[in-house]
């Protein structure tokens, strides 16, 4: 499994700062950019263009906050989204209603509006609960660790919920 945080010399923690982030992206694409070993042998050549293929896929994963907290919690041994489906009825009931309101809302711009500021701050929300959550992960072995790990889930499931209801919102 390829570790994004390594492949960019980053440590693995959920919080990366942009600007690091860029930095090391930069620093280890031009390391193996492929024009920098047009001239050596193919399978030089070849094994550049795979390392910077990796290292814009690591870059792609740790940029986006969503996939990287997938990627951290897969890297630490949490359940995948097919492994733990289930949401509260507390939130999956707040959804239907949320849908609802998208559907009342169709052809009426301030509204989708509203509701779109809405859900980024409630997808936001739920980054920073994510991002607390990975802080506090205790280290293994822990009693405590799994519980976390499924937490952990359960936030990136009502985020991806979130994610789904601006893209409906705007008919995505």
């Amino acid at each position: 499994m390829m570790d994004a945080f390594h492949r960019l010399g980053l440590p693995r923690r959920f919080t990366i700062d942009p600007q690091q982030l860029e930095r090391a992206y930069l620093t280890h694409s031009r390391a193996v950019h492929p024009d920098y070993h047009l001239a050596a042998a193919s399978a030089d050549l070849n094994a550049s263009l795979q390392l910077a293929a990796e290292i814009n896929e690591a870059y792609n994963i740790l940029r986006d906050p969503f996939r990287r907290a997938e990627h951290l919690l897969r890297l630490e041994g949490g359940p995948t989204a097919s492994e733990q489906k289930q949401l509260p009825a507390a939130f999956l009931a707040e959804m239907l209603d949320a849908r609802e309101e998208i559907e009342q809302a169709r052809g009426l711009p301030e509204q989708q509006q509203l509701l779109e500021h809405r859900f980024r701050h409630r997808y936001e929300s739920l980054l920073n609960d994510i991002a607390t959550t990975f802080e506090k992960l205790e280290p293994p072995p822990s009693s405590q660790r799994a519980n976390q790990l499924a937490h952990i889930r359960s936030l990136l499931n009502a985020a991806q919920y979130i994610r789904g209801l601006i893209r409906d919102l705007h008919g995505e």
